[in-house]
C-alpha cells in the first residue's frame, strides 16, 4: 500500500488507516526539509494541519467522489486523533462515513459535535455544540460518530430538503434507519434552524428509491404537483411473463424512467432496453424519460411530464 516510505513509517500509516503526522515522520527519520521536498514534488499531500498522506497509496480507478470521500475520512481520522474523545464526527462527515450519498454537500471541512465547550470553525474543522445522548453515538472502524438517523437529520438542517430526501432514501434503502427513527429524531431537533425541512424529508422518504437521481426526481414530481408515483413496479403480460421493472408508474399509465449516465454499458444493453420499451408500449403504457440535466430545470421538466400524463390518461 505504501511504496515510497520507509518501513517504520509504513507501519504507522497502516495502523492509522492511511495518514501520518509530522511527529511520525520525524520519529521515522525524516527531516523537515525532506518533508517539504516530498510535498513540493507531489509525493505526499498535506491533508490538514499536521497530517499527510502518500499519493502513491491512492487506489487506481477511483471516481472523483470516491476519492473525495476517502480523503475526507482520513482528515476525520487525523482531526479526531488530535482532539481526543471530546468530539464526535457528525453532520455530512458522519453521513459520508455511513456510506450515504455525498450529493450537493460540502466536504471541505470535517464536521464535529461536542456537548460542552464553544462552537468554532477553521479551514479544516467545524465544531458544533449540541447535547448528545449516549444512543446518539455509535462506533465505526474506530470512529465515534453520530448514528445514521441523527446524521441524516442534522445534515438536512444545515443543507436543504432535497439533500435530506436523498440521504433519507439511501439510509432507508441500506437498512440503516427506519422512517420512525428519522421522524422521531427530527422531532427531537425541532428547535434547530432547518428542522421543518428535516421533518418533511423524513416523512417523504422512501427506501424504494434506488439512486440519487430517483430521489431528486421524486422531489421534482411532488413539487410540480404531479400524482405520487408507485416505485419499482413489475409489469407483466397477460401470461404472467415479466416484461419490465420500471422506476416510476404514475396513475397506472405513465412510466417515468430516470436515465443515469451509466445505465447502458453496451449496445446489447441498449437493444434489451429497446425491446423492453416496445413491449411495454404494446401493453398500452406511455413513456417519459428524465436525465440529470432535466432535474436542474424543474419547471420545464414538470410541464413536460404533465403533458405526457395527460396524453397517457386521455380516453
Amino acid at each position: 500500500m505504501f511504496t515510497g516510505v520507509n518501513k517504520k513509517l509504513r507501519r504507522v500509516a497502516t495502523e492509522r488507516g492511511g495518514w501520518f503526522s509530522r511527529a511520525d515522520l520525524l520519529e521515522a527519520g525524516y527531516t523537515d526539509s525532506e518533508i517539504r521536498l516530498r510535498v513540493r514534488k507531489g509525493l505526499w499531500m498535506r491533508l490538514c494541519r499536521d497530517a499527510y498522506v502518500e499519493k502513491a497509496s491512492w487506489r487506481g480507478g477511483e471516481s472523483p467522489w470516491e476519492r473525495t470521500g476517502r480523503l475526507h475520512e482520513l482528515m476525520a481520522r487525523a482531526v479526531t486523533h488530535r482532539m481526543g474523545g471530546e468530539v464526535v464526527i457528525s453532520h455530512q462527515s458522519a453521513t459520508l462515513l455511513h456510506r450515504l450519498p455525498a450529493w450537493n454537500l460540502d466536504h471541505g471541512r470535517v464536521q464535529l459535535t461536542r456537548s460542552r465547550g464553544r462552537a468554532r470553525s477553521d479551514r479544516t474543522v467545524q465544531i458544533h455544540r449540541s447535547p448528545l445522548a449516549p444512543d446518539d453515538i455509535c462506533q465505526q472502524a474506530g470512529h465515534r460518530l453520530t448514528v445514521p438517523a441523527r446524521a441524516v437529520v442534522e445534515t438536512t438542517c444545515t443543507s436543504s430538503y432535497e439533500v435530506g430526501v436523498v440521504l433519507a432514501d439511501a439510509a432507508l434503502r441500506d437498512g440503516l434507519v427506519t422512517t420512525g427513527q428519522l421522524v422521531r429524531m427530527a422531532k427531537r431537533l425541532e428547535h434547530w434552524p432547518g428542522s421543518p425541512a428535516a421533518r418533511a424529508a423524513a416523512e417523504f422518504a422512501d427506501g424504494a428509491s434506488e439512486s440519487v437521481g430517483e430521489s431528486r426526481l421524486r422531489v421534482l414530481l411532488a413539487n410540480e404537483g404531479m400524482p405520487a408515483p408507485e416505485l419499482q413496479v413489475e409489469i407483466r403480460d397477460s401470461g404472467g411473463r415479466l416484461i419490465g421493472r420500471v422506476d416510476f408508474l404514475v396513475r397506472q399509465r405513465l412510466i417515468v424512467e430516470f436515465d443515469g449516465a451509466l445505465k447502458y454499458e453496451s449496445s446489447k444493453d441498449l437493444l434489451a432496453e429497446k425491446w423492453r420499451e416496445d413491449r411495454l408500449r404494446e401493453l398500452g403504457y406511455s413513456f417519459a424519460r428524465v436525465g440529470w440535466t432535466d432535474l436542474d430545470s424543474p419547471r420545464e421538466t414538470g410541464e413536460r411530464l404533465r403533458r405526457s400524463l395527460a396524453r397517457a390518461t386521455a380516453p
